[in-house]
């Protein structure tokens, strides 16, 4: 599912110069398994995931994830995924249920489709009480559940968290 090799990530810093922020990590996570990163703060472990989810083009190295390269095939990349944060970025214009929908048309899931998968997520996140409230009116934990409803939407076979149960009751 998803493959690592020697990935690195520098960055330029004006006062100490090259910044190292991933140096040759390697790793592979298989169909099913849980994978986790562990590690001080500073380590890298966001990086690597923003690698994954292709918001970062990694310095030099290998990453795929289900057979696509997340350098050269990001869009594919993006299909395969579903990725949550703890920086829950919900509109706050949107309704729960406004927000995982517009991101269920992005992932290209036609009308009969994503009302059948959002009447599923919305029930499985016990999220039908929240539908119908604005981004702006609610809780931390609320905006939580939308950022996870909408990463799943479109029913991905590799899901990344990356302290997704930040501020979840």
């Amino acid at each position: 599912m998803i493959h690592v090799h020697k990935l690195t990530k520098t960055y330029a810093d004006l006062r100490r110069g090259q910044f190292i922020a991933l140096n040759g990590i390697s790793f592979e996570a298989l169909p099913g398994q849980v994978y986790g990163l562990l590690g001080p703060n500073g380590a890298g472990k966001t990086t690597m995931l923003r690698i994954l989810s292709t918001v970062l083009n990694p310095t030099s190295g290998i990453s795929t994830v289900n057979g696509f390269d997340v350098l050269t095939q990001p869009s594919l990349v993006r299909h395969q995924i579903g990725f949550v944060s703890n920086n829950t970025a919900v509109y706050d214009r949107m309704t729960a249920w406004e927000m995982v929908e517009y991101f269920g048309k992005l992932y290209g899931l036609d009308e009969a489709a994503l009302r059948e998968r959002m009447e599923s997520v919305f029930q499985r996140l016990q999220m039908n009480d929240i539908r119908d409230v604005l981004g702006s009116k609610m809780s931390t934990g609320m905006k939580q559940k939308v950022s996870i409803a909408r990463a799943i939407v479109h029913d991905p076979p590799v899901l990344v968290f990356d302290e997704a149960t930040a501020g979840l009751d």
